[in-house]
């Protein structure tokens, strides 16, 4: 059988690198990324297996906040270790019994290239993948990496809160808070990049919204 999973680089990819170009077949048809997300951002997903009751109630967050998703130019793609006959079967599954349609593709890694490559394997569980995820932004660039055990479902609302972040942070070119647009501290505002020279420094001392130099915050709207 001729390998349809083509990496670029040996080993595990990166924070910072380019996620590498794989052709998978999903729920949607083949797809090849991140060529066929050009423009886009998309969160890659897996999880450890169809038919099973945590990845259920992820993959119905998933889909409802998937219009979410979407209004910031971000699709979502799912994936474990099953054919695409038990995708189709679990996707019909969850419509017909919780009432919850899912839009977005799963991946079905049934030979466990993509998985093994992207480090997704659970160590000493067999094939099961663990609770992974990718974001790559729309350059094909991955930007942040997750790992949940098996046992830990996620929180979707984190994933898209980290989504938005880092598009805010790329556009404005600032640094974005704990738990931002909540932080205890500045609340929605943004952080400033720290001063580069001393002049900067002592002028930022007496800047507004700092509390030192090395820690000023603003409003989006402010230069």
């Amino acid at each position: 059988m001729e390998k349809e999973y083509m990496f670029e680089n040996e080993g595990m990819p990166l924070i910072g690198d380019q996620f590498p170009e794989v052709e998978v077949q999903t729920t949607h048809g083949k797809m090849v990324l991140p060529k066929d997300m050009k423009g886009k951002w998309f969160v890659l997903f897996s999880h450890p297996g169809d038919f099973t009751p945590v990845c259920t109630t992820e993959f119905v967050a998933f889909s409802k906040n998937y219009p979410k998703f979407k209004k910031i130019n971000t699709e979502l793609i799912g994936l474990s270790i099953d054919q695409v006959f038990s995708h189709i079967k679990w996707v019909e599954w969850i419509k017909e019994n919780l009432n919850e349609e899912i839009k977005f593709p799963i991946i079905a890694d049934d030979m466990g290239m993509v998985a093994e490559e992207l480090g997704m394997i659970h160590p000493g569980k067999g094939t099961n993948t663990v609770r992974a995820v990718f974001i790559v932004d729309n350059k094909g660039v991955i930007r942040t990496i997750l790992y949940y055990p098996q046992e830990l479902g996620r929180s979707v609302a984190e994933i898209l809160r980290s989504v938005e972040a880092m598009q805010v942070s790329d556009k404005n070119e600032v640094a974005m808070p704990e738990n931002w647009p909540n932080n205890e501290i500045i609340g929605k505002e943004v952080i400033i990049p720290p001063a580069k020279d001393e002049k900067t420094a002592k002028a930022r001392m007496k800047q507004k919204g700092c509390y030192d130099w090395w820690f000023c915050h603003k409003k989006l709207s402010e230069k």
